[in-house]
């Protein structure tokens, strides 16, 4: 028998190149120093994604995603179908558990100094992976479609809104309609089961391809300088006399963590249980009290405590530069020292940042929502859009003031700037559209469906209508 194995092995290998594969890949050359367990991280994000994929897969034949029976089919999961409640809290806990073993990654990644030439673009591709699982987090919760999901949503709309210029048109295709509804829910499902797992697929494999090309980072040693004439080939040289292969002189630890971390998210599944869903999304309900999930906490805390004229400015302009500093980085200190001990800023930057957002987090548990619903507006309504008006569109007027609409609605200038400016609210909407925003809300306005009658309902529409 070994005489036709060994040639059907040959026959494959000269068709499949196994071994170029494996020498290419998993046997590729890596500093012996790596050898670490802070060298753990990246594979353990890989792992969360694919637990994520599989578990996501499983979820998809049974989850429908419209409006009337999103809830109901969780429901269904968590009550109804064996074992359907564990599939879901391991797939809730795979997202919790990637989102923070990704951050972990990209602060040893920025601290060891594995940022700097020649792995710029390493960086930066790693840089996207984190948005995009923060978005598969984002979109996640939406499809809970609960009632933490269906405000956590509104909230996202309104600070989409508010960016100058096409904040109308951001809302309009984040919400594919001017409001919450079934077309939304059908935009988000395809964003989180196609759109985000296709980009990081295709990013990871660059990611992955760039580790190949460029090598892992060496452990950052004080005194030794990255400088561009000589740092690659003193990389190789490295990799000539202390190099080892990944495969199997490396990936050992990666394999413990890998079952530790398998361990642990399967541990917070049984004793803790899937995320929701709450109660059921009910637009009616204008003094309810959203909270997200931990990862966007801090930006709640945000919103719900910063004084509404420096809302707006903060939150367009710092993710914006945040984000941009961070694919600077590379480019900006793309030198120099590596080691967190020559690098006090560096160390000093990240337990701020960890101190900020994780204070900002412990304030979202139970920070109020904003806008408060409560305060009274005393900018009474400018005379002249009262004027030749006719007694119903007088009422409208006077209900706009009763019911607080000024608040968050600014008319001629005067009153809230937490929603848009109605002075031509009329050329933005249709009489039929100004109905559902009044009575089912969405983008961060509340419903009124269960505070105004049907004529109060008439009376205010008719008065926007005039405003044009």
């Amino acid at each position: 028998m070994a005489g036709p194995c060994t040639a059907l092995a040959l026959w494959l290998e000269e068709r499949l190149q196994v071994r170029r594969l494996y020498e290419a890949t998993a046997g590729h050359k890596v500093p012996a120093s790596t050898n670490s367990w802070f060298y753990v991280l990246g594979s353990g994000t890989l792992l969360c994604f694919v637990i994520q994929v599989v578990t996501g897969i499983c979820l998809a034949f049974v989850y429908v995603p419209s409006t009337d029976q999103a809830w109901t089919s969780l429901q269904y999961l968590n009550h109804q179908q064996a074992l359907g409640w564990l599939l879901r809290a391991i797939h809730n806990w795979g997202s919790t558990f990637m989102v923070a073993i990704m951050t972990l990654h990209m602060v040893q990644t920025f601290l060891f100094g594995a940022f700097k030439f020649p792995r710029e673009l390493t960086w930066i591709s790693g840089c996207v992976l984190l948005l995009c699982t923060l978005g598969m987090a984002f979109t996640g919760q939406v499809l809970r479609f609960d009632q933490d999901a269906y405000w956590g949503l509104g909230i996202g709309a309104s600070i989409m809104g508010r960016v100058p210029m096409i904040g109308a048109q951001l809302v309009q295709l984040l919400l594919a309609g001017p409001i919450i509804a079934g077309e939304t829910l059908s935009r988000f499902f395809t964003l989180h089961v196609l759109v985000l797992p296709g980009s990081i697929l295709a990013i990871v494999s660059l990611h992955l391809r760039l580790v190949l090309t460029k090598g892992i980072n060496e452990y950052p040693t004080p005194g030794k300088v990255v400088r561009r004439e000589t740092y690659e080939a003193e990389y190789e040289q490295l990799l000539h006399e202390k190099g080892v292969p990944f495969a199997p002189h490396v990936i050992g630890r990666d394999l413990v963590f890998a079952g530790a971390l398998t361990l642990a998210i399967l541990a917070c599944a049984v004793v803790f249980g899937p995320a929701g869903p709450s109660g059921p999304p009910d637009p009616a309900l204008i003094h309810t009290a959203p909270k997200p999930d931990f990862f966007f906490l801090s930006v709640y805390a945000v919103l719900a405590l910063l004084p509404p004229y420096m809302e707006t400015f903060l939150l367009l302009t710092a993710p914006l530069a945040g984000i941009a500093l961070l694919m600077a980085l590379p480019f900006i200190s793309g030198v120099g020292e590596k080691s967190p001990r020559r690098r006090p800023v560096a160390v000093l930057t990240v337990v701020v940042a960890f101190l900020t957002l994780g204070s900002l987090a412990w304030l979202g548990t139970f920070a109020p929502w904003s806008p408060r619903m409560e305060a009274w507006s005393s900018t009474p309504i400018p005379t002249h859009y009262l004027q030749g008006r006719s007694p119903l569109e007088r009422r409208g007027a006077a209900l706009m003031q009763a019911k607080q609409c000024r608040n968050c609605h600014a008319l001629d200038g005067g009153g809230g700037l937490r929603g848009p400016a109605l002075d031509g609210v009329a050329a933005r909407l249709t009489h039929d559209q100004l109905i559902r925003q009044v009575i089912q809300g969405g983008g961060n306005m509340p419903a009124y469906g269960k505070n105004l009658n049907p004529s109060e309902v008439t009376a205010l529409v008719a008065f926007m209508e005039t405003l044009r």
